[in-house]
């Protein structure tokens, strides 16, 4: 099962930004991390989880409405700046957030990983998003993000085109993870904070899951710290 840093780890980090991104992968027993993108005022692919600049930084504005400038000098990075920052070897799960991703987040995701890269997927809550990715890199694995594993979010899924279904966790029971799997579905899972509850989903089968907090720290010797805070 992959372990992916939600956000980075963003103990001693702003969550998405650079430093947290790579305190992450300085953790034993990370595989990778997992992101939100949205896109500046200029049609930029940044890495912010909400709409505005409020919660995090801090500061007044929406990021669709906003320069690249100004979003640099709050310390939001460009998808581009924080691939770049990630090894290769790092699994990426890159979300979509909003609807009107197509050809400038593909050409980032395309030019950091290739057409069908075997460590990354997108992933959204948005089935237009999906189906916008579906088009501009058919060779990307795509995940749908929902909050159960309902027949209908199932059925979604499998109209999409995609891989598997990333569900919260409470969610996800033994018959869920049966049912996902005879669709053709893998499951993964979203978002733990403890390693008893990541242990649980292992053993049901749960293909990566998001992580954060003190889960980060269950490395498979054990609890460990970052080489860099």
């Amino acid at each position: 099962m992959l372990r992916l840093a939600h956000r980075g780890d963003w103990r001693h980090e702003p969550e998405n930004s650079l430093g947290a991104f790579v305190a992450a992968m300085a953790l034993a027993g990370c595989d990778g991390v997992e992101l939100d993108v949205r896109l500046s005022g200029e049609g930029t692919p940044v890495v912010l989880h909400d709409e505005t600049l409020a919660r995090v930084q801090r500061l007044p504005g929406r990021v669709a409405d906003l320069p690249d400038a100004d979003l640099d000098a709050a310390g939001i990075p460009t998808l581009a700046a924080v691939l770049a920052a990630l090894p290769r070897a790092a699994f990426l799960d890159v979300e979509l957030k909003g609807d009107d991703h197509g050809a400038a987040t593909a050409a980032v995701l395309r030019s950091a990983r290739g057409d069908a890269p075997a460590r990354a997927i997108v992933s959204s809550f948005d089935p237009a998003s999906l189906v916008a990715m579906r088009e501009a890199l058919p060779g990307w694995p795509r995940w749908l993000n929902a909050e159960e594993l309902a027949p209908a979010t199932l059925s979604l899924a499998l109209e999409l085109g995609c891989v598997a279904v990333s569900a919260g966790w409470r969610a996800i029971t033994p018959a869920a993870i049966r049912t996902a799997n005879a669709a053709g579905l893998a499951v993964a899972a979203w978002t733990i904070r403890r390693r008893p509850t990541a242990d649980r989903m292992e053993r049901l089968g749960v293909i990566a899951c998001c992580v954060e907090g003190a889960a980060l720290d269950a490395g498979p010797g054990g609890p460990v710290r970052a080489s860099r805070r």
